[in-house]
């Protein structure tokens, strides 16, 4: 590695440690692992590469696998993981996807996401199953009176647009993972939108960008609702949005809030093939196709292992370590802070942790650019690992932690890694303007949902 973290000393980027076990494996005596993780409707995505055939080295090869299905399976999406090629390795992911294995997060989030059963298939070669893709349309629409609505984790954000302009937007703090009655996220989502109706002489359609994951315009699993009972959720927030767009009378379409992003950058560029990245309360990604739609995946890249170091910080919700929240999100500043031995008033929320990170910067603090430095490292060697899975030609990235001066730091510094260490990468990171870093994604989802002809 050319460019080092300052503030973390011990990263150590999954692409990096998995191009070094792939060289390794071909030196060696290698058999080929086969992964194909499967989701609705038969849907699914096929990873192949080249494992060590000693059995000396089934630890290796186990400990890689796991983070590699874990990747795919937070990308994609999906409850039945195929596995072909080592008996071992399939033994180890079984009873990792289990209800007490290391991966009992990702196995009830998958459940509740499919309403299926996970399961861990072992296969031969003339059974594995064959690709099947998805691809979906999606936004573009930006005829009549329309509402879009971003629901963050720290702030809410609401644009009114009519026929492709925006006449209003705002941003309003709320506190939604703190809330546990969901008519306060009810009264909150509604007054947001009543504001901006207020600003048109009617609403001919209703867009919504939102963290979690959505099926037909349902709640299935949304961190702003943590705090949430389930007879509460199942009552009243999984068909919240609907209900909400039931009284404006209008269309609605519910997209999550990355590939809101990545619509947002492929309506700005002109271009597919875009993967959009928001660093705010969380890590939130989406992908807009070569044929300018979404391939119904997940990309829930927060929960991705992005760090192979064992040691490195644990997501408190997954319980796992090294995952994309702490390395591309409010949470990565807040942690490189305290790494350069910044100490935090007590009782400040970690929005209003960044706002200080963030003031800092603004004020030319050396620690805080050595945080949106290391920051940009993680970039910089993490896209490599994303672009495994994902045909890329822009990288658009949006967020609150990309406001100001440190997301241009972010952002030339990633660039400046991609330039030096892998120059056949030909993509480069792109940010909107200012404004549009802030509100873009309410304005993107505006073009959501069709009109009512």
């Amino acid at each position: 590695m050319k460019f080092e973290t300052v503030l973390d000393k011990n990263f150590r980027p999954m692409y990096i440690e998995f191009t070094k076990y792939v060289e390794e494996a071909k030196k060696a005596a290698n058999k080929t692992l086969n992964i194909c993780v499967e989701r609705n409707d038969g849907y699914n995505y096929i990873y192949s590469y080249p494992i060590f055939a000693d059995k000396a080295k089934e630890n290796e090869n186990c400990k890689m696998a796991e983070r590699i299905v874990k990747t795919i399976l937070w990308l994609v999406g999906g409850y039945k993981i195929y596995i072909s090629g080592d008996e071992a390795v399939y033994d180890y992911i079984k009873n990792a996807y289990t209800a007490d294995g290391l991966r009992s997060f990702d196995k009830g989030f998958m459940e509740r996401v499919y309403e299926s059963k996970f399961e861990v298939v072992l296969c031969d070669e003339k059974s594995f199953p064959k690709f099947k893709k998805q691809s979906m349309s999606v936004g573009g629409h930006l005829d009549g009176c329309r509402i879009g609505f971003d629901a963050g984790g720290s702030d809410r954000k609401v644009s009114a647009v009519i026929d492709g302009k925006v006449v209003y937007s705002e941003e309003v703090v709320w506190f939604p993972k703190i809330n546990s009655d969901p008519e306060y996220h009810y009264n909150e989502i509604l007054t947001a939108m009543k504001t901006a109706a207020s600003k048109m002489p009617r609403v001919d359609a209703i867009g919504v960008s939102s963290a979690g994951v959505y099926v037909n315009n349902k709640i299935m699993v949304a961190s702003l609702f943590l705090k949430v009972n389930d007879e509460d959720f199942e009552r009243r927030v999984k068909t919240m949005y609907i209900d909400i767009a039931k009284e404006f009378d209008a269309p609605l379409e519910v997209a999550n809030d990355g590939d809101v992003t990545a619509l947002a950058g492929a309506i700005d560029l002109g271009d597919n093939e875009v993967l959009g990245i928001a660093m705010g309360t969380s890590e939130a990604v989406g992908y807009i196709n070569s044929e300018g739609g979404l391939n119904g995946w997940l990309s829930e890249l927060a929960f991705v292992p992005v760090d192979y170091n064992e040691n490195s910080m644990v997501d408190e919700w997954s319980g796992d370590y090294g995952c994309g929240v702490k390395y591309f999100s409010q949470d990565s500043v807040i942690k490189l802070a305290e790494m350069g031995g910044f100490k935090f008033d007590e009782g400040l929320s970690p929005a209003e942790k960044l706002k200080v990170i963030q003031k800092l910067m603004a004020d030319g603090d050396e620690l805080a650019k050595k945080i949106y430095h290391d920051i940009g490292v993680y970039l910089g060697y993490t896209l490599p690992y994303y672009a495994m899975f994902y045909d890329i030609k822009h990288v658009l990235l949006l967020g609150r932690v990309t406001s100001g001066e440190g997301g241009n730091i972010i952002m030339n510094t990633a660039n400046d890694v991609l330039k030096t260490e892998f120059p056949s990468l030909k993509f480069r990171i792109e940010m909107p303007d200012e404004k549009n870093r802030r509100v873009g994604q309410s304005i993107a989802a505006a073009s959501l949902a069709a009109s009512r002809k």
